[in-house]
């Protein structure tokens, strides 16, 4: 990155050298007032990815009852040396699945918030048409709008989301509504696994509208000069629409989403099990709109007074963040909330043919 914005700053500073070589001193002021390009335009977007930030609607410290569950979810999450007793009793348990009347509460811990390490999404490379139109205040300076029909990214994922599931669980024997202590509680310890950002051929799509205002100086004089580098500087604007998430890794938060509602529906064992709740979950991606400096070289080659060719390359700073939420669509509450900050920071080339009149 940092040979990029050399080579870069290499050019803006040779630009007055080439243009002026063999530039007159005379002035011309029959200049054209405006100009219009259209052409190939490629974003190249240099930004890596950062981790994800999840929170839940499960607090720190929450009680639920654990309910019918399977053993092998139990010990999967149990700390066999936190009460070797409660363990082994489980083990040997007749039958695959533990009653209610003898699964007792569970304490959850560690679902409220945490941050995914490892994670991020990475914008691609971009092709589109685009559209440059400059209004020439003198000869030299000159105010230009970017703009074209705004292109398809897609986000590549990376890493694996997972659920840090902390906290213990005390078993009980339920007789007529009371419950009686069974050996204590067992801590319980479990990385449940959440989604694989990278799974597919990419995570989500979204449509990107980047118009930019820049201030331009173009060296030489139009009329005598056929080739005029040009420098420019300004503002780019980020909107992000149309936004599509990868259906495999939807179905994977509904999932995460069903077990957090049973966590809060008192069925814990049925959260651990990962089974379908009393919840409608909804999920909804989007991302914020962004504001960056811009800066650009580039040149103009004349064929005649109206007709020429341009080439320009441009870098930006821009980023923008990824919103996820999964709310249950019976209730409306916010499920789930995962969020993470995307740096697209693009390389922008543009090559095409513009008219002045």
């Amino acid at each position: 990155m940092k040979f990029k914005i050399n080579m870069i700053a290499l050019c803006v500073l040779s630009l007055p050298v080439i243009s002026y070589a063999q530039a007159p001193k005379q002035q011309n002021k029959n200049f054209k007032r405006f100009s219009i390009s259209a052409g190939w335009l490629h974003a190249m977007p240099q930004g890596s990815g950062n981790p994800f930030n999840n929170q839940t609607a499960v607090a720190e410290g929450t009680q639920s009852k654990v309910g019918e569950v399977s053993k092998s979810a139990v010990l999967d999450a149990a700390v066999k040396d936190s009460n070797p007793f409660i363990y082994g009793t489980i083990s040997i348990f007749p039958g695959q699945d533990l009653p209610a009347a003898l699964s007792g509460t569970a304490n959850i811990n560690g679902l409220s918030s945490w941050q995914s390490a490892n994670t991020g999404l990475e914008a691609n490379t971009a092709d589109t048409l685009g559209i440059m139109m400059n209004y020439y205040l003198n000869d030299h300076w000159s105010v230009e709008i970017k703009a074209g029909i705004p292109p398809t990214v897609d986000l590549n994922g990376k890493g694996t989301v997972y659920a840090p599931l902390r906290g213990s669980n005390k078993p009980s024997l339920s007789v007529f509504s009371a419950d009686i202590p069974l050996g204590g509680s067992i801590d319980l310890h479990q990385d449940i696994h959440v989604t694989d950002l990278s799974q597919g051929s990419k995570t989500a799509s979204v449509r990107a509208w980047l118009p930019a205002f820049e201030l331009h100086y173009q060296f030489g004089q139009s009329g005598v000069n056929k080739f005029r580098p040009y420098v420019g500087a300004g503002l780019l604007y980020g909107y992000f629409d149309k936004v599509k998430l990868n259906s495999g890794i939807e179905s994977d938060l509904i999932l995460a989403a069903h077990r957090i509602q049973n966590i809060l529906d008192n069925k814990a064992g049925a959260g651990l099990d990962g089974k379908i709740s009393s919840a409608s979950p909804l999920v909804k991606v989007k991302a914020t709109q962004a504001y960056a400096p811009i800066v650009t070289v580039g040149a103009t080659y004349d064929f005649t007074d109206k007709w020429y060719a341009v080439g320009s390359i441009s870098y930006s700073q821009m980023n923008t963040e990824a919103k996820i939420t999964v709310t249950d669509g019976n209730t409306g509450n916010q499920l789930i909330r995962s969020k993470t900050k995307v740096d697209i920071d693009p390389i922008i080339t543009y090559v095409g043919m513009g008219y002045r009149f």
